[in-house]
């Protein structure tokens, strides 16, 4: 590789290293009366695509279900909350993330990144498969991240529709667990 090549390469790579995921959560009582989801429009799947519209209705029903006990509604667009997910799937050697209902920015590649490390840098010498659901909840009006939390859970490929829904509602509601919304 060519000095000048190297160098910029070099540089590029410094400067993507100086950007961070924001973390900063604003924390407290959320005061709202309403969510929606995030909107990144309908792009076609590709042939080789797995069938995602299931587990996506079910995750937002899970979501829908824990953030109405707490009193928000959900309405179509233009919630005072935005609800955003993230869904990282993996084993010992590979990660993939599903950021249909996630957005656009660098979040989603900064999170897949830390879940890669993690999945990949595990000592279990045995073959896994993990999932890992992240939920944001975000200020509609100014963008600020009003919580973000996780859960990751070996995946079960033969579970029946049923128990697949209990599953992911278990799962939402301990990540939402400590969601409280002030009026």
């Amino acid at each position: 590789m060519k000095p000048i090549l190297l160098l910029l390469f070099t540089g590029l790579l410094a400067f993507a290293g100086c950007s961070s995921t924001p973390t900063h959560v604003k924390g407290g009582p959320i005061h709202a009366t309403s969510f929606s989801y995030v909107n990144t429009g309908q792009k076609p799947a590709p042939g080789y695509a797995d069938n995602r519209a299931p587990i996506h209705s079910m995750i937002q029903g899970a979501i829908t279900r824990s953030l109405s006990s707490r009193g928000l509604t959900q309405v179509a667009s233009g919630g005072e909350v935005t609800v955003a997910y993230l869904i990282i799937t993996g084993n010992n050697a590979t990660t993939s993330s599903i950021n249909d209902y996630f957005g656009y920015g660098d979040d989603a590649t900064a999170l897949h990144e830390k879940a890669h490390a993690a999945y990949t840098g595990s000592k279990n010498p045995n073959y896994f498969e993990a999932g890992t659901l992240l939920i944001d909840l975000i200020d509609s009006k100014s963008f600020k991240l009003l919580k973000r939390g996780y859960a990751t859970r070996p995946i079960l490929r033969e579970l029946p529709d049923d128990a697949r829904a209990a599953r992911i509602q278990e799962v939402v509601d301990e990540i939402l667990r400590d969601v409280r919304v002030a009026r």
